[in-house]
């Protein structure tokens, strides 16, 4: 009856010495008292040796995992696997005192160190174990265990095992087909040899440099040409990086130098866009202003787009929309605004009557003189009706800085004014004040500027203006542009869609 057992996986509890041993057992000896195992495992770890024996004195505890299913002659019987959900059956082989066979009835979960194939439930039936059954005498007396893992042996750092179960509980299971699918399941994902599992740290780094990304990225081109498909960028190939107000339709090539003067330029700048912006002289300057009067653009109409285009610069450089609110009309801004007796004073005037309309407190300094031009007297006029204010005396300006100083005092013809007491004491009063200076339209000599600017707004076309003129900004003072080439001047407007832009030194 030994070889009833043979195909059997147990588990053989040797002690602390040898430790637990897994496998199929592949013979029994009677005689010599001795029981072989083929593909063991110890302690969860394969054996080198395909098959191990053991003495019954080295035999601590035996446990039958696994019995031969209903299609070979041996069977378990009366397990109660039906009710407990348990597709296999497990059974502790023990002696009576009497020395008859003994029927145990306590299913138990299966636990291999192998893959197991399907199972099939079978019906219950009572297990009937003879004397020459037994081993040897250390096999008795020993209660029955139930198991505790699902499927194969234990496997180390999950926690999940069922391990953490008490020896004696038993996940009940519902049977049927759907049971036998997630069994299936569950031996796809859980039923891998223990050898598949590595015992060393993948190496990402050695894994990386074995592929040659610039040969696969070559090999991807070649066949892209080949086929005369192109399913992506290649990697040499950086994508357009469009603006949101850049077209991404291809369209002709850009070109950038749209301004072409008669003389070479001292001096060039460019927008924000790229596009050059040349300087041009004095005499050129005056030459297309008088053009532009003959044509209609007077001097009224000039004056009146500059004064625009500067009080827009000017309630930009004072906060814009976040200082111009119904909100803070207690913190209303304070401009100064210096003006001499020219041309370059009335378009300061005409600032200062745009600021005051946007509700800007603007303080207009302007030198008493017995004969005043008549564009000054207009402007003056006009000024005098909004809540702005006018002071001829250094004595009546603000002690306190000021938001924005407009400079207004130089021009290119009166160069006497700069020795004039009342210019020499506003310039001191400019340059002890802090607040920053806006000045339109500056000469272009340096040593004219009693005061150094942080912005500058040429009109028109930009002068060659130099350190001291701070940043410039170029308005649109409505020159049109046949009025351009009329001086000789090949002219594309730079400005887009505004009237003030940015100019920035090449």
């Amino acid at each position: 009856m030994a070889t009833d057992w043979l195909g059997s996986i147990v588990s053989i509890n040797c002690g602390e010495s040898l430790g637990v041993y897994q496998g199929r057992v592949s013979a029994v000896d009677q005689v010599s008292q001795t029981i072989s195992l083929t593909r063991p495992f110890h302690n969860g770890v394969k054996c080198l040796v395909p098959e191990v024996t053991f003495r019954a004195g080295d035999i601590t505890e035996l446990k039958i995992l696994e019995i031969p299913g209903p299609g070979d002659s041996r069977q378990c019987g009366d397990l109660q696997q039906t009710e407990m959900g348990i597709p296999g059956v497990g059974c502790q082989v023990g002696p009576s005192q009497n020395g008859t066979g003994k029927v145990l009835k306590k299913p138990i979960s299966s636990s291999a160190p192998q893959n197991i194939p399907r199972r099939t439930d079978v019906k219950n039936q009572d297990i009937i174990i003879s004397p020459q059954q037994q081993c040897s005498k250390s096999y008795m007396d020993r209660h029955v265990e139930t198991l505790t893992q699902s499927k194969g042996f234990r496997r180390r750092h999950n926690s999940w095992s069922s391990s953490s179960r008490h020896p004696n509980q038993v996940t009940p299971k519902k049977s049927g087909l759907k049971n036998g699918q997630m069994k299936n399941k569950d031996d796809e994902c859980f039923g891998d040899d223990i050898d598949e599992i590595l015992d060393t740290d993948f190496d990402f780094e050695g894994n990386l440099a074995l592929f040659d990304k610039a040969a696969v990225f070559e090999e991807i081109e070649t066949y892209e040409r080949r086929s005369g498909t192109r399913s992506r960028g290649t990697p040499n190939e950086k994508p357009a990086r469009y603006r949101h107000d850049e077209n991404i339709l291809e369209s002709e090539p850009i070109v950038y130098r749209r301004i072409v003067v008669p003389q070479n330029a001292n001096k060039e700048f460019c927008t924000d866009s790229g596009l050059v912006v040349p300087s041009v002289s004095y005499e050129l300057h005056k030459k297309l202003l008088s053009v532009a009067e003959k044509h209609g653009l007077t001097l009224e109409r000039r004056l009146e787009m500059t004064g625009v285009c500067a009080s827009q610069m000017a309630l930009s450089l004072l906060g814009g929309p976040n200082r111009l609110n119904p909100k803070n009309v207690h913190q209303r801004p304070t401009v100064a605004l210096l003006c001499g007796p020219h041309v370059k004073g009335a378009q300061g005037i005409s600032c200062g009557r745009h600021l005051s309309n946007h509700d800007v407190h603007v303080i207009l300094f302007l030198p008493n003189f017995v004969k005043m031009l008549e564009s000054i007297t207009n402007e003056l006029n006009l000024f005098s009706k909004t809540q702005g204010q006018q002071v001829s005396s250094v004595k009546d300006l603000p002690d306190t800085p000021v938001d924005l100083v407009i400079n207004c005092l130089d021009c290119h013809e009166n160069a006497f004014l700069r020795d004039q007491p009342w210019y020499k004491a506003v310039v001191d009063w400019a340059n002890q004040n802090r607040a920053p200076v806006l000045s339109i339209d500056p000469p272009i000599n340096e040593m004219e500027q009693g005061i150094d600017a942080k912005w500058s707004l040429a009109l028109g076309l930009p002068l060659p203006l130099g350190e001291r003129a701070g940043r410039v900004y170029l308005c649109d003072i409505g020159i049109p542009q046949k009025v351009f080439q009329e001086v000789g001047i090949n002219y594309h407007s730079p400005f887009g869609c505004k009237f003030v832009i940015p100019l920035h030194a090449t």
